[in-house]
């Protein structure tokens, strides 16, 4: 059954990163993906109808930086309710997620049984810019 389950094409969730655009070294950026996070996909094998569901079961979040990853077993959150966050210095950054999917299957409409084993894809690479914010001194009288 791995076979067939690692042979489906399975989504690659996008990273989601809050601010869009550019970050401020000093604040940390929010992670999340909105990608669905189950999948139903329905083979023949040998005569038989087998039912698959495919369940996102862990979140790698590469971050683009030497600390390395992040991972989670939940897809994020935006702000303002946000789970997973990380800070960075001033500098461009690629991150990207990385979801390790696991399975049931039906045969027939069968009782559901594990499917043995994970698989797992890597979603697309997001780009973006931290910027070193500069405190300016104003004169609000003028």
């Amino acid at each position: 059954m791995f076979s067939y389950f690692e042979r489906l094409p399975l989504p690659q969730l996008t990273t989601q990163h809050q601010p869009p655009g550019n970050g401020l070294s000093g604040l940390p950026v929010i992670f999340y993906t909105e990608s669905p996070t189950t999948q139903t996909f329905t083979v023949d094998i040998r005569g038989f109808s087998v039912v698959i569901e495919a369940t996102a079961e862990q979140f790698t979040w590469h971050t683009g930086d030497p600390t390395g990853q992040l991972v989670t077993t939940d897809p994020g959150l935006p702000y303002p309710d946000q789970t997973i966050e990380h800070s960075y210095r001033s500098g461009t950054y690629t991150a990207y997620l990385t979801v390790t999917w696991g399975a049931t299957f039906t045969v027939d409409g069968s009782a559901a049984a594990d499917v043995p084993g994970t698989t797992t894809t890597d979603g697309p690479p997001v780009t973006f810019d931290v910027l070193q914010a500069r405190p300016v001194l104003t004169n609000s009288y003028d």
